[in-house]
């Protein structure tokens, strides 16, 4: 059976999501997402502040699009008929239309952003635009708008693949000393051919020290650390248990296992827990999921550890379908799993995901398989998660507390991503301009600061054990430590002795000491993005 996706998917993508179709802003084929880090050139000058040239839009941006500037080669030859300047007032009117926030736009200069690169200079532009304003924590409320080259967009978020190692990277922070080391390395990839594995610390890359505080030095890292092109190699030294590790790496097209393991593991109590790691909210997780929580089903779990400490997000629809096989159809049936709500001037926009019960299985942007999914009727989850937890995985989380499923959150703080984007396309390049702000059922999405394990007087507060991420054992090891925890927890309602049931509140905007080095993943991994079904 084959039908259109706008009648399941335009619901539940707010991750990873497609709009076209579904009454939003997006071209036809393109995500709509949730947060992700700003990944564009960034090379442009400017500063913000008054100017004498207007600050407000020339007009409504169909009225700029697809007017490319001469030297702009990410855009269709045939389009290069035009100027930067034209391009600058799509990208201001375009603001002035889906921003979230489109009454907090700073007054800047668009002349003052200007590059031999236009990507660069449009980059620049495009983060000047977004709102000044901060979090309780102090950090920026946004950011994670973002833009993206439209080519290197569809390649990741449509294929599942990417240049690369195989390796996902982890830091302590952003700022020296970055304790930089591999979370985890997929099969059969250029980092397991090299033996690498999880907990191995990066020294240098291409001679440049891990902890270099210079803008210089940050860019070799960048260069070594995210390949934009196959087949490039650079000589990386690692730490392993005191032993020093060289190994040159040749990038290659990676294609990500999301989902690589779902075990029935055996609790201190005699009962039966599912283990599932849930690492990306891509287009094949969802038969994989089915069929991880079809096992567990059948072999009689009664908890479940949702590891999704590396999970940054993806399609919308995808977490609710899983949030359903969690918490089964009697909770969930007519309610929202997450509502939309857009800027004032959007608000006939506003939409709900609804909790899917039934599978999409998408082939060209169509379901192909609608089937009920199958459940486990939980009225408790563990989940297991760090600051690498976002977006569309967040949504799990809210989700699943919108209607009064019991979540254990088990290890550190998350993200803070309840905000999504469609994509965009001019001239070649995607904007991701925040759109929309998510909340549960119970109307709560107020989260910018993240989830946090442990008490308080905010919704944020999850109840749990902060536990330390444990670069000594590999995932699914029922004595690595968040897992042991969860173990433990779920047995006897107890935190294991020594690791906190509370976690005070940091302010996510980074350390002081040098450049920062952010880790970076492509958008299509790091979102909510909205598929039309």
């Amino acid at each position: 059976m084959s039908y259109s996706l706008r009648s399941h998917a335009c619901w539940a993508l707010v991750s990873l999501s497609l709009l076209a179709g579904c009454g939003g802003g997006g071209e036809a084929g393109t995500p709509v997402f949730r947060d992700v880090p700003s990944t564009g050139g960034g090379g442009g000058t400017g500063s913000g502040g008054g100017s004498s040239a207007s600050p407000d839009p020339a007009g409504p941006s169909a009225s700029f699009a697809q007017q490319c500037a001469a030297n702009n080669t990410l855009a269709a030859a045939n389009l290069r008929n035009s100027t930067l300047d034209t391009e600058k007032k799509w990208v201001r009117a375009y603001f002035d239309e889906a921003y979230l926030w489109r009454d907090e736009v700073p007054r800047v200069d668009p002349t003052a952003y200007s590059s031999s690169n236009p990507y660069d200079a449009l980059d620049s532009y495009f983060e000047a635009l977004k709102s000044p304003q901060r979090t309780d924590s102090g950090a920026l409320r946004d950011r994670f708008s973002f833009t993206y080259e439209t080519a290197k967009w569809k390649a990741m978020s449509e294929n599942a693949t990417e240049a690369g190692y195989g390796i996902e990277w982890s830091s302590a922070s952003t700022t020296p000393p970055r304790r930089l080391r591999i979370a985890y390395v997929e099969p059969g990839t250029p980092a397991a051919n090299a033996s690498l594995q999880r907990g191995d610390e990066l020294v240098s890359v291409d001679g440049t020290d891990a902890d270099t505080p210079t803008a210089a030095g940050v860019a070799v890292l960048n260069e070594g650390l995210y390949p934009s092109t196959t087949g490039t190699s650079h000589a990386f030294v690692f730490r392993r248990n005191g032993v020093t590790l060289s190994r040159s790496l040749a990038s290659a097209t990676i294609t990500r296992n999301p989902v690589p393991q779902a075990r029935v593991l055996t609790l201190a109590n005699g009962a039966r827990a599912g283990y599932l790691l849930f690492n990306d909210h891509n287009l094949p997780a969802e038969q994989l999921l089915i069929n991880a929580v079809s096992d567990f089903r059948t072999q009689g779990v009664t908890e479940l550890v949702l590891d999704l400490r590396y999970n940054g997000g993806g399609y919308l629809f995808i977490a609710s379908e899983l949030a359903t096989m969690i918490a089964g159809t009697t909770r969930t049936t007519g309610q929202a799993f997450e509502t939309l709500r857009y800027n004032a001037r959007r608000s006939a926009e506003n939409e709900t995901t609804p909790f899917f019960a039934e599978s999409c299985i998408a082939v060209n942007g169509r379901c192909s398989s609608v089937q009920p999914l199958p459940t486990l009727n939980l009225r408790r989850v563990y989940v297991l998660a760090q600051k690498g937890t976002c977006s569309a995985s967040e949504s799990i989380i809210n989700g699943l507390r919108g209607v009064n499923v019991d979540v254990v959150l088990i290890g550190g703080q998350t993200c803070g991503k309840p905000y999504g984007f469609t994509a965009k396309d001019n001239c070649g390049i995607s904007y991701f301009p925040i759109e929309f702000a998510g909340v549960n059922a119970k109307g709560f999405g107020d989260y910018a600061d993240g989830f946090v394990p442990g008490t308080g007087a905010s919704a944020r507060f999850v109840p749990g054990c902060t536990v330390a991420d444990d670069f000594g054992r590999a995932l699914g090891d029922t004595q690595e430590g968040m897992l042991a925890a969860a173990m433990q927890h779920a047995a006897t309602g107890q935190c294991p002795i020594g690791m906190s049931t509370g976690a005070s509140v940091r302010a996510l905007s980074g350390l002081e000491g040098g450049t920062p080095l952010q880790l970076q993943r492509h958008p299509a991994r790091s979102n909510r993005l909205l598929l039309p079904r």
